[in-house]
């Protein structure tokens, strides 16, 4: 099977794509869980969110879209069709507005997990990278160190897919052993997107630029609502390209410890985020 990640096909199972592993084993051993994070750079948790409380999330987040006329019409409001010229929207902010996906990303579930998985008191950004992306759009690869490093290090990503995610769709794909490139994270993981103006601040479209010059191999899988993907600032991650004429719904959200240095830019009433 052939897929898109970023620029590039790939065959699944080929030299370059394999699929990522599920850690769902080890939900109940903490210490195993943490040795798994250390050793693979990534968590893969299935059915992490209640899927009842993310699809609810979802629908609010359609409405929102039909109401801006994004949605093509006499279709199903909960397949998300494009309407014809639209493109990917980005809902980055509070998303006050939307508080059936604050529960589901705030919720006591997800923030016992942090403390527990931190061994400390947990907090989450109160700005969240909620993504509607259109057919043919996909994400490059990057470090999120480059775009959230102006606090502590020890910060995770959380990425949720609103809705099931076949690869036709565009989930996201990891590069295997990327945390441990050590060369890639002194230069590229030592850029601040603001400070160097890097643009996107993407390392490349293409992952075959990363795998041929630092080694790894890069891993997907498909998604159902209430699976969640977690891993540190340094993992090389980019998209599969979205092939379909459905949005792709998934939201970014951060958690560290309450006694480690916050990025300012992310947290607060009224986050800045990049200033460029």
């Amino acid at each position: 099977m052939m897929v898109k990640v970023g620029s590039r096909e790939l065959e699944l199972g080929g030299p370059h794509l394999t699929k990522l592993r599920s850690s769902n084993d080890l939900l109940h051993d903490i210490d195993a869980l943490r040795n798994r994070m250390q050793e693979d750079g990534y968590l893969l948790l299935r059915g992490f969110h209640d899927r009842e409380q993310v699809m609810k999330a979802r629908q609010r987040i359609l409405e929102k879209m039909d109401r801006m006329g994004k949605l093509e019409r006499d279709t199903l409001l909960e397949d998300g069709v494009m309407a014809d010229g639209s493109k990917t929207i980005f809902f980055g902010g509070t998303n006050e507005d939307l508080p059936e996906l604050l529960s589901v990303l705030n919720g006591d579930h997800v923030m016992r997990f942090f403390d527990e998985l931190l061994g400390d008191q947990s907090m989450t950004y109160h700005y969240k990278w909620l993504r509607a992306v259109g057919k043919g759009d996909y994400t490059g690869a990057h470090y999120d160190i480059v775009y959230m490093g102006r606090g502590t290090h020890n910060l995770y990503t959380v990425w949720s897919p609103l809705g099931d995610i076949n690869y036709a769709m565009g989930g996201l794909a990891i590069c295997l052993d990327s945390h441990n490139f050590a060369e890639l994270k002194r230069s590229y993981g030592s850029k601040d997107s603001d400070r160097d103006n890097i643009g996107f601040g993407h390392y490349t479209d293409d992952p075959l630029v990363v795998t041929e010059k630092f080694g790894g191999k890069w891993a997907t899988t498909e998604f159902k609502a209430g699976d969640v993907l977690i891993f540190g600032m340094f993992l090389m991650h980019c998209s599969l390209e979205n092939t379909t004429n459905q949005y792709r719904l998934s939201v970014d959200t951060r958690y560290q410890s309450v006694n480690e240095k916050v990025d300012e830019r992310w947290s607060g009433k009224k986050p800045r985020g990049h200033h460029k």
